[in-house]
Parts: structure tokens; sequence; C-alpha cells
């Protein structure tokens, strides 16, 4: 080729500069927006500030370092101590201090200020775009504080470790530290979601009943963050399967008796540690009534599956922005691929997906906000929140594929973006309850209050009231509920979808323009929608739509 070295075959072109440098938040119309709507606007300034240190090119760098090299397990020391220390690249401890510094371990219940619930969303949304992994321990540190609570002289010795804004990795006990994380021991080998298959005993050492001294002796298959300084873990007392604060230190400062087998060898999630542990007579004080530790930690688990949302929104967000920053730069057939009409299908189709899980996220965040005997808030907590996780969850696996499928090739190999991110998206749907065990989750709450239902179907009758597209799907959705018990938990998953897709209906129809609402409607609820991206109606709308969903 005339004009090139010796050793070029030739120019390199038309290819796509990593996306750097660049605001989460200021480019997102419907995420500021939604968070000034919850009363937010003071935290502005803030999510601003926060979306820039994300977007920056050293941070993308240290989040590609943090899932580059793996944490590393060692069970003893060089003389034979036995130690259990996880060893983690620098990089993770920089994105695990930011996290810390920002309050997203604790900012809704340690932030004063209005609107802390809708910036912390939108953080943790953003946070989870660049990084994942560092999101569960974080996650759970904010899940275990609403149970902590129940007992007051417990939660008054940790919280001011618990709403620290400074990052403390240190293997010490938590009264030598200036912050902790919590994690969380539910699962055992044998039952999985099934947690009254647990076989792990607590034996009482210093009383019994809350507040008192058990010795806990058992597994659990899967640990969460065991780096963290406590954990709280379903055991079995005698008076029944009970929840317990588990120390990474005994009171005696002795370290505790909570043994790491191994780390999981997972598809994703890279970044941070997994592990299989055994307990041999670990110290625990028992949290909430005796007997009662399902349900505790279930209300731990309530949190981690509104995080969930949040998570999943944020990784679809990620994977939009990605293809819609690709098919700018990138040619083919004489124009950007952009420009193509096919492709400005697929794009549109995504885009709509991520307002629409952004807005699901942001209203359902209010929900744990708002007063709890409000029947309609008590519905999205305790119904919604287990129909949107599952639903979330699965779409963004779905979205993940079609954003690594619009890079071509290059989405299929490591060094570009889309590995990583497609490999987060499962986890979600599988952490924190299977999409089976959220739908029978939803149904539960469905039974135990029926008044949070109809005031449910009444406000989605009257955001969707005058909407002649939307009246036989509501109709179709109210008349699921009179099914026998077995027809109806076997229609679970299409009743929490059928749910989901209404309530974004209704929340797109009230917050976003009418071309985006309009289209989501006229694609979500088309007899022939396959949930295939890039088939909606009317192309006439679909480069509004896509720049609507990225201001850069």
């Amino acid at each position: 080729m005339p004009g090139l070295p010796s050793d070029m075959t030739h120019d390199v072109t038309n290819v796509v500069a990593p996306l750097a440098d660049y605001n989460l938040f200021t480019t997102d119309t419907a995420l500021w927006d939604a968070v000034e709507r919850g009363g937010g606007s003071g935290h502005l300034g803030e999510l601003a500030d926060y979306g820039a240190l994300l977007g920056h090119a050293e941070t993308l760098q240290l989040a590609d370092d943090a899932n580059r090299f793996k944490p590393e397990l060692h069970t003893f020391d060089r003389v034979g101590h036995r130690i259990d220390r996880i060893d983690f690249h620098p990089a993770w401890h920089a994105i695990m201090r930011m996290q810390r510094e920002h309050g997203l371990v604790s900012m809704p219940f340690s932030d004063p200020r209005p609107g802390a619930w809708a910036a912390y969303a939108a953080a943790f949304s953003m946070h989870m775009q660049i990084e994942a992994g560092s999101q569960c321990p974080g996650s759970m540190t904010f899940a275990a504080i609403p149970v902590l609570m129940q007992e007051p002289a417990l939660f008054a010795a940790l919280s001011p470790k618990l709403y620290s804004r400074t990052y403390d990795a240190r293997d010490l006990p938590v009264d030598q530290k200036t912050s902790m994380l919590v994690g969380m021991g539910m699962t055992e080998k044998q039952g999985g979601s099934d947690l009254r298959a647990n076989t792990t005993r607590a034996v009482p050492v210093d009383g019994e009943g809350r507040g008192a001294a058990y010795e806990l002796t058992g597994h659990k298959w899967f640990f969460s963050a065991p780096q963290s300084d406590a954990h709280l873990v379903v055991a079995q007392a005698p008076g029944g399967f009970s929840c317990f604060y588990v120390p990474r230190f005994r009171p005696d400062g002795r370290r505790n008796a909570v043994r790491i087998q191994r780390l999981k060898n997972k598809v994703g999630n890279h970044s941070n540690a997994s592990s299989e542990v055994e307990f041999h007579g670990a110290w625990g004080q028992m949290v909430g009534d005796e007997g009662r530790g399902i349900p505790t930690i279930i209300d731990m688990a309530t949190y981690t599956r509104l995080n969930c949302v949040m998570g999943s929104a944020g990784l679809i967000r990620q994977a939009v922005v990605q293809a819609i920053h690709h098919t700018r730069h990138r040619h083919a057939f004489g124009k950007r691929l952009v420009d193509q009409p096919l492709m400005r299908n697929v794009l549109a189709d995504m885009a709509l997906e991520s307002e629409a899980a952004t807005l699901l996220m942001m209203r359902l965040t209010q929900a744990f906000a708002r007063a709890s005997d409000d029947p309609l808030e008590r519905a999205w907590k305790r119904i919604v929140t287990p129909a949107a996780k599952f639903w979330v969850a699965k779409r963004s696996i779905e979205l993940g594929a079609e954003a690594m499928e619009v890079f071509g090739g290059n989405g299929y190999v490591e060094d570009g973006p889309m590995g990583r991110l497609f490999r987060e998206m499962p986890v979600i749907s599988i952490w924190e309850g299977s999409g089976n065990v959220m739908g029978l989750d939803m149904l539960r709450a469905i039974g135990r209050e029926p008044e949070a239902l109809d005031a449910l179907v009444r406000h989605l009758g009257d955001r969707l009231a005058g909407d002649t597209r939307m009246q036989a799907p509501l109709a179709a959705l109210q008349a699921t509920w009179q099914q026998p018990p077995d027809a109806l938990e076997a229609a679970a998953r299409r009743t929490a979808q059928q749910l989901v897709l209404l309530l974004q209906a209704a929340l797109l129809r009230d917050h976003a323009p009418a071309f985006v609402a309009d289209t989501f409607i006229a694609s979500r609820f088309d007899p022939q929608w396959g949930r295939v991206f890039g088939t909606l109606p009317d192309p006439a709308r679909h480069v509004a739509v896509i720049d609507r969903a990225w201001a850069a």
C-alpha cells in the first residue's frame, strides 16, 4: 500500500475510541428528572460530581483492574496460624473508598436531608454501571441497618461504624476500626432457597433469646463478602430458626471460628469475594425474636432486592450508553450505524427499556422512604419489589446480549466493555431469590395483604384511565387474582411481567415525553411482541428516543 511504512499492512480507521471522561448523571435526563421528583434537588450537585468521577478514565481503569486481578484467599499465615484473610488488588480498595465516601453504604438512614432515598438510588445505579462487585458488600451493609436497628443496644454500638464515610479495610475488631461492613449468610448446600432445610445449629452460651450469646456450628454454601466485619446468619436455635449477628472477631478480641473453605469461582462479579464457610462454634448474638430468624433476615433481603432493581437498571443503562456511543462513531454501508433505520429501531427499543427501568426503580425507592401504613406504599414495597426484581433483572440479560451484538465481534472479546458488563447481569437474577422465588414472594405478599393489592389495582386504574390501549391488559391482570391457587402459582412469572409492564406504562405516561410513553405502550402491549429488541413500530420516533436516552 503506497505511503505506508514497510512493516504496516493497513491504516487503522473506522474504529471507536473507548467511552471515557463523561458524566453519568448529567447525561441521563430521566434519572436527573426522577431525582428532582423524589425531592432530591439538594443532592444534584453531589450526584453530578459523582457522575463525573465515575466516568473518568482513571476510575474506569480501576474498575477494570479490580476485576482482572481477582481476590485471593490465604487460610494460614507462614507459620501456620489460621487467618482466613482475603487479599484484594489496590484498585478494589480505591473503588470501595469511593463508594464509602459518597455515602452508598448508609445514605438514606444517615443523611437527614430531603430526597436522600432518591439520591441513594441514583448514586447506586450509577456506581453499578462502572463496577458492580463492590456493590455487594455495600448493599448488604445498607440492608443490615434496618435489621440491626431492632436491637437498640447493639445498634447504638455499631451505628457510628455503619454510618461512617471513611473506608477502613483493616482486619481488626470493630471497636478498633473507623467503619465496618456487614455481610449475609443464609443458604446451605442441601437447601438453597429453602431456608427451612438449613442444619446450622446455635447453642446458647450466655442467656437465651434476643440479645443473648450463642455458638454456631454448621456451614453456609454462599457467604457473601467474607472479609466483612460481621455477618447476619440464620441458624437453628432451641426455639426455632433465628437470626444472629456473627462478627469476624469475638468480644474478647480472638478471631471468631468462621472458617473460609474456598472462594467461589464465579462466572462474573470477579472483583468481589464470595465464599463457602464452616462455623466451628462461632460466637453470635441473636437479633430479633427467637424462632423468627427467617422473617428477620428476609427483611434484610427486601432491601437488597431493592438494590437488585437499582443494579439491573444501572447495568441496562450502561449497556444502552455503550451501544449508542459505538453506533454514533462507527460507519457501515456509507453512513453511521446510528443512522441506519434498523439499528435505530434496536437502539430506541433498548433506550425505552432503560427509561422504564429507571422510572420503576426510582418510584419503588420512594415506597421505602414513605409511611409504611399507607396501603399503596406497602404494595409497592411488598408486592412490586419482588416483581420488579424478577422482571428488570431478566430484561437486563436480554438487553445485554443485544448490546453486545451491536458491537459485532468486538463485543465478544474481553478487551472491550461488554463481556464484563454482560457477566454481571445474570447474578442479579439469581442472587437474593431466583425468578421463581420472586414470583412466589409476590404471591405471598398479595395473600397476606389483600388491601395492599386493592390499593395497587386502584392506583393503576387511576393512572391508566382514559387510555383505551391499557384497559384490556389491566382487566386481564385483575382476572388473574381469581384463579385457583395452583393456577395462580403456575402463572406467577406471567403475572409479575404484566404487573411491571403496566406500572412502567403508567410511570412513562406520567413522567416521560409522549413519544416515549406511546412507543413503549405500542410495543410492549402489542400481541405480536416477542421481547426481541428492534421490533418497534413508527420509525419516525426512533431518533427522538435515542437522543433523549443519552444527552452526550
